[in-house]
């Protein structure tokens, strides 16, 4: 018995600094959290300008029972989601076309980068005329935002093929569909993968910023109404709760990646 509580106890603190930076997450929340409350009772500030994290829980909760925050926050990860598809279909395609052809690359990229000059504020006037449905209004205007990242990073990726690779699958007459599925799909994945975190990123914040400007429902609607009616619990609720969701849709890239690229490894 002495034996297995010896080791139980040299265990403990190999899991702890394996693991340190999962402890550290809730420590550091409570921490912020306290100090918030601290604040707030020293300076005796009232909740308009700025409410303690009990209203804005009480806040959060009855929003969420009432049907509020799921309305809102469906609608805008179905425009974060429809946004960040558009731009992957594209990106993924013109980058590989791109990729393998240098001298497309050259004649397309100018064009490309002046539609990244160009301000979004812009833009969107054009689109909210051509195109007269609201959540796809805003989920274009986050795929235009979110697509040149992606598009970078898949042509960088294909290109980082080695070519002596290339010459070997050449040798063992390898058509152009293995190359793409056995050498270049594999090889680009790390770097690609790197631009699917960025776009969706990306993808949260152009929606945000979409529906900030005019959209009359998400939760940069629901933003725009809690300032405008000085509901500051509130508006700390649907920040919090967007921040939860972006946080949750790049683990989600994250998860998907180490799949992905354990995969990957099988293959090779």
């Amino acid at each position: 018995m002495r034996t297995l509580d010896w080791n139980s106890e040299m265990r403990l603190p190999t899991f702890v600094r394996a693991h340190i930076q999962y402890i550290l997450i809730p420590f550091a929340l409570g921490l912020f959290l306290l100090l918030w409350e601290t604040i707030i009772i020293v300076n005796r500030f009232p909740a308009f300008i700025l409410p303690t994290p009990r209203e804005v829980a009480h806040s959060f909760g009855a929003n969420w029972q009432s049907g509020i925050f799921p309305r809102h926050l469906a609608i805008t990860l179905f425009e974060i989601g429809l946004g960040f598809s558009i731009a992957f279909t594209f990106a993924t395609s013109v980058g590989y076309l791109l990729a393998k052809s240098p001298l497309l690359e050259k004649i397309v990229s100018p064009y490309l980068i002046a539609t990244q000059a160009i301000p979004i504020v812009a833009i969107a006037p054009l689109i909210i005329i051509w195109i007269n449905t609201g959540s796809v209004q805003n989920a274009l205007i986050a795929a235009l935002i979110t697509f040149f990242p992606m598009l970078v990073n898949t042509i960088i990726g294909v290109r980082s093929v080695r070519e002596e690779y290339r010459a070997l699958m050449r040798s063992y007459a390898a058509n152009r569909w293995q190359v793409f599925a056995k050498l270049e799909v594999p090889a680009a994945l790390p770097i690609f993968l790197g631009g699917v975190r960025v776009g969706i990123t990306l993808a949260v914040i152009g929606v945000i910023v979409v529906e900030l400007m005019w959209a009359d429902r998400g939760l940069g609607f629901l933003i725009n109404f809690a300032q405008g009616h000085l509901d500051t619990p509130l508006l700390f609720a649907t920040v919090a709760a967007l921040s939860a969701m972006a946080i949750g849709l790049y683990l989600t890239v994250v998860f998907i990646e180490k799949i992905i690229l354990r995969w990957r490894r099988s293959v090779q």
